[in-house]
Order: structure tokens, then sequence, then C-alpha cells
């Protein structure tokens, strides 16, 4: 199965992605961090960062980490919510 995106942050160029993925005893998470450019007419995304990325992927990352252990915190069973979460949507809940 393939796993889907759960949830997503964007700033600016840069794209965080929580990818949800079951086993049969626990559910995991896992976060791909992107930067997106453009090469001519078509828009590519690359793993490597400057060094003035750092800062910003150091919080996106934080928000991101917020947001899995909200979820894992929660019953297994329980869904958490995650269908009332737009993937494509940087959309801040208050805990």
């Amino acid at each position: 199965m393939k796993n889907s995106i759960v949830y997503e942050l964007r700033h600016g160029m840069l794209v965080i992605r929580v990818r949800r993925a079951r086993s049969s005893r626990t559910r995991t998470y896992k976060v791909s961090v992107h930067r997106v450019y453009r090469d001519g007419e078509l828009w590519h995304e690359s793993t490597r960062f400057g060094a003035d990325d750092i800062p910003l992927l150091r919080y996106l990352l934080d928000v991101a980490h917020n947001w899995i252990l909200a979820r894992t915190d929660r019953k297994l069973g329980d869904e958490g919510g995650e269908t009332n979460d737009s993937p494509r949507r940087n959309k801040e809940r208050p805990q």
C-alpha cells in the first residue's frame, strides 16, 4: 500500500510532507523535506538546501513533529482526525 500524504507544510519554496505508514501493530509517520525550484518552464524538487534554509527548516520540522505527536498520543484505533486536515493546506490547529 502506498503511503498517502496526510499533512503538508509549505513556506516559500520549502515543503514538508508527512505520510502515514501502517503496520499491523503501530501507526508510524514518515517525513520528507523538499525545496521547490523552477528551471525554465518546469518546476522541480530538490533535497539540497542552502545555509539560509536551515532555520526555517528547523521550525517547519518542529511543527510537523508536533503534528505527529498530537496524533500518536491517541489510541491506535482512533484516526486522529486526519481526514479533517487537508493534506494540501498549511492550517495550524491550537494544541
